[in-house]
């Protein structure tokens, strides 16, 4: 299983299971989690960052709704995707920084992106 580390701020100015959702899925965009990486379990890691059950119990919901996370009963939580994904994901990422420090909003960014795949269908 590969160290996961994340910081939950419980003055910070969005739910902890948010906080989580965000970490781990930004962990995912930038390879620091990879496909097949095994998560924690839910009450490991709420052992670990002092929270309830049902909030990072949430949040791994959050994430397999994103299709970040999939979890496989007894064999436990999973990262999803194949390398492709993730490179995808990773040039996605790239992109909206960059696009962010552009100056552009996020429709716009998005508009160009649909120009440009509809231009290369």
């Amino acid at each position: 299983m590969a160290e996961l580390r994340i910081v939950v701020d419980p003055a910070g100015g969005e739910p902890p299971f948010e906080q989580i959702r965000r970490q781990v899925s930004d962990a995912v965009d930038t390879g620091a989690l990879t496909a097949g990486t095994r998560m924690p379990t839910v009450r490991a890691l709420a052992e670990q960052l002092g929270l309830a059950v049902n909030t990072v119990a949430r949040a791994y919901r959050e994430l397999e709704t994103d299709g970040v996370l999939d979890t496989r009963g007894r064999a436990g939580t999973f990262v999803r995707g194949d390398d492709v994904e993730a490179q995808a994901r990773a040039a996605a990422r790239e992109y909206a920084t960059r696009a962010i420090a552009l100056g552009l909003t996020p429709a716009e960014a998005v508009a160009l992106v649909e120009r440009a795949l509809a231009h290369h269908a």
